[in-house]
């Protein structure tokens, strides 16, 4: 049995060399599936573990079989590795310069997952089945996950992992504190795309034309309505109308239209309603006017699903490790949404989130993930490193 005060005082012999990692991949963020020299470094510091290292046929993937002693559960613990087309406003003297950054915590993860490699290979004779680690690109709208499990994810090691972990990192939560709960704890994230087609014309002369612009306006405030009308509180669905296109001058009625909108939602049923009921909303406003409508409904990522048993595994995983205080189940789902979903579909698991806020900031008020000016603090990546390996040691103690 593997001593836990040993593997987070050993994570924390690592902290030095976590921070210089993490740090590298934060001056040189990389976008969606293609991530060359992220990967590169991965591989580097993955050699010489003695792991069975394996890269993506078709993106930028990387995926690590540590090999215990004894027959026991496969546990997969995932860290995704890819960054936001954002330009960084933090004035940290390692930000990127490049128009993009890691906005969303992404180096931490995959420094993360390093450091739980980097425990673990010393500690293969105590391991009672093998560890899968899943370094994942496109995390941010590319469906990175989804790619990994078509290239053959869930069999790297030669069977069906037993059990699934993600941590994720908030800049608006206070540092060091890790939280999760069982059943729906992400949206499921869907597009909704519209084009309005009516009939140009003179902006004096709206009575010769179809104005196509005032449908669309109606489309967008009906879906509000929508939404809010025919859906429990308790199952609810977000639909953001993001983006809205028309016209080249203000005396020129256009032709047409284009609008999408976000549509977020934590259970099948909602998401079927929604689908069904939102683009035969634009039609019916469509018909009343007398002009065209397309209305597409678009699938993206499922809702996340943590399993009740897992999350209650990790609950008590993270309170022996790091102490009660560590740890509070979160409240609520969020409705932000991850492609480690589609992970969850296929093996029981949990997403957990850790609070990275820096001491001096106040949590309510600290930029939110995905923000230019978004802030995560280092003391955490070798409290997170050690979760990860405890995750996989402990849940290996138990029967699969």
């Amino acid at each position: 049995m593997i001593a836990l005060l040993t593997l987070l005082d050993d994570a924390r012999a690592l902290h030095p060399d976590l921070v210089r990692i993490r740090r590298d991949l934060h001056r040189n963020p990389e976008l969606g599936l293609e991530l060359p020299r992220t990967q590169e470094r991965v591989v580097s510091e993955l050699d010489g573990l003695g792991l069975e290292v394996g890269t993506g046929a078709e993106i930028s993937s990387v995926t690590a079989v540590l090999r215990g002693s004894r027959p026991g559960p496969t546990v997969l613990l995932r860290g995704d590795m890819d960054a936001l087309p954002v330009a960084e406003e933090t004035g940290l003297d390692f930000a990127a310069g490049n128009g993009r950054m890691h906005a969303c915590g992404h180096d931490l993860h995959a420094t993360m997952l390093l450091g739980a490699a980097k425990l673990l290979a010393p500690r293969r004779d105590q391991l009672d089945g093998d560890v899968v680690f899943m370094f994942q690109p496109g995390e941010e709208g590319y469906d990175g996950a989804g790619r990994m499990l078509d290239e053959g994810l869930l069999s790297v090691s030669g069977r069906k992992p037993d059990a699934a972990y993600a941590l994720h990192v908030i800049s608006g939560l206070e540092r060091g504190l890790f939280t999760t709960k069982g059943g729906p704890m992400l949206s499921a994230a869907n597009r909704l795309e519209v084009t309005v087609r009516g009939r140009g014309g003179h902006g004096s002369a709206p009575f010769r034309a179809l104005d196509p612009v005032p449908v669309a306006c109606e489309m967008v405030l009906a879906l509000q309505t929508f939404v809010t009308r025919r859906f429990d509180v308790f199952d609810p669905v977000v639909l953001t109308v993001g983006t809205i296109h028309a016209g080249t001058r203000d005396n020129v009625i256009p032709d047409e239209v284009t609008f999408a909108a976000t549509v977020r939602c934590f259970s099948r049923r909602a998401q079927a309603v929604v689908a069904d009921g939102a683009v035969q909303v634009c039609r019916g406003i469509a018909a009343a006017h007398g002009a065209e409508v397309r209305a597409e409904f678009v699938e993206q990522y499922p809702v996340t699903v943590n399993d009740e048993s897992e999350a209650e595994f990790v609950a008590d995983a993270v309170r022996e490790l790091h102490g009660e205080h560590r740890f509070a189940t979160a409240p609520k789902p969020i409705s932000a949404s991850e492609d480690f979903s589609r992970v969850l579909e296929e093996v029981p698991g949990a997403m957990i989130s850790l609070g990275a806020c820096p001491p001096d900031r106040d949590p309510a008020r600290a930029p939110d993930n995905h923000s230019p000016q978004a802030v995560f603090d280092d003391e955490v990546l070798a409290d997170g490193a050690a979760a990860y390996a405890a995750l996989a040691v402990q849940r290996q103690e138990q029967p699969a």
